[in-house]
């Protein structure tokens, strides 16, 4: 009985893990890579489209990821376009970005969640006296396993028809329309073209798989160092 709720709090620490590892990359992905919005602007020939120079799309740009993440409270920004200061983000644009920082919000929320979960489990486990260079690692191991399994699948789902399956998040988490704006009048379509939600989907698909791959391959290792100190 010890050793199922072993296995069960390891697995239930994992799978959170699985969870806090992959906001984490969405965050690294747009927050903490250097240089990350410009390269894919100049990538896409952002400044031409939106006529503006790079240190005023990149001032637009801080501004909405600050705002994003709650460092701002309002999102109207007021730059140079064409040589005109205008605002940049129309009252739908606005209306928009309020559900994604919403979205954006909720998932930071929801990683407290699961540090907190995962800690809770910690100090259960100590107190079962879990095994932590076999028993621990080998429910992770089975947990973290599972769960990227299914991401993996979900992913190869979605990079077989991008633009269908980026309507369909749309659908699934935003009850309105605002999202679909028109390129002629809307700037923020214009600055982060679906070329853009590709590239930044991939490349946090990367770190993802990436910071898995080392968790994996530290449970394999410290199972393995066990299994060598019993012979």
């Amino acid at each position: 009985m010890n050793r199922l709720l072993q296995y069960t709090f390891g697995i239930i620490f994992s799978i959170c893990l699985m969870v806090v590892l992959l906001f984490t990359a969405v965050e690294t992905a747009v927050y903490w890579t250097p240089g990350y919005f410009e390269k894919e602007y100049k990538k896409y020939n952002v400044t031409e489209s939106v006529s503006m120079k790079m240190d005023d799309l990149m001032d637009v740009t801080n501004q909405m990821m600050a705002y994003l993440k709650g460092n701002r409270t309002e999102l109207q920004v007021n730059t140079t376009m064409g040589g005109v200061r205008r605002d940049f983000f129309s009252a739908r644009e606005i209306a928009h970005m309020e559900d994604v920082q919403g979205l954006f919000l909720g998932a930071m929320s929801i990683r407290r969640g699961c540090l907190m979960v995962m800690v809770l489990c910690l100090i259960i486990l100590m107190l079962l006296k879990i095994s932590w260079n076999n028993t621990f690692p080998r429910s992770v191991l089975t947990g973290s396993g599972l769960f990227f399994l299914v991401s993996a699948v979900i992913a190869g789902i979605i990079s077989s028809d991008f633009t269908r399956y980026f309507i369909m998040f749309h659908h699934m988490f935003f009850t309105n329309d605002y999202w679909m704006l028109d390129p002629s009048t809307d700037m923020l379509i214009n600055i982060v073209p679906e070329g853009f939600f590709r590239d930044t989907v991939f490349y946090i698909g990367f770190l993802y798989f990436f910071s898995v791959v080392i968790l994996l391959a530290l449970c394999v290792f410290l199972m393995r160092k066990k299994g060598k100190n019993s012979k």
